[in-house]
């Protein structure tokens, strides 16, 4: 059985393992630079798993900073019948792509 964290970061809660490869909201990280999440809120080692209420005090998780990406475009776009009204409007996420290391 492979081991196994939940972290949160961003206002979400990601299922991580080690070598995992995945893309969270913005970091203000540089490429290459570790990053240590310390809110973890429950973990998976050799079948044991600890769950915190809500976070586990002695638990880290430690990624490396692969790059900044964005996301797709969304369009945005408003229409108000018989007035002739419309807006368009574009929007693409920032993300940061991190590599899980260690739990």
């Amino acid at each position: 059985m492979n081991d196994f964290a939940i972290i949160a970061t961003g206002g979400k809660q990601y299922k991580v393992s080690v070598g995992q490869k995945l893309r969270i909201e913005k970091l203000l990280a540089a490429d290459g630079e570790k990053v240590v999440f310390e809110t973890v809120l429950l973990k998976s080692a050799a079948g044991a798993v600890d769950v915190g209420t809500p976070y586990l005090s002695a638990a880290t998780t430690e990624a490396k900073v692969l790059g900044a990406v964005r996301g797709e475009k969304k369009i945005i776009f408003k229409y108000h019948s018989k007035t002739r009204q419309h807006k368009k409007k574009g929007h693409r996420q920032d993300y940061t792509e991190i590599e899980i290391t260690k739990i």
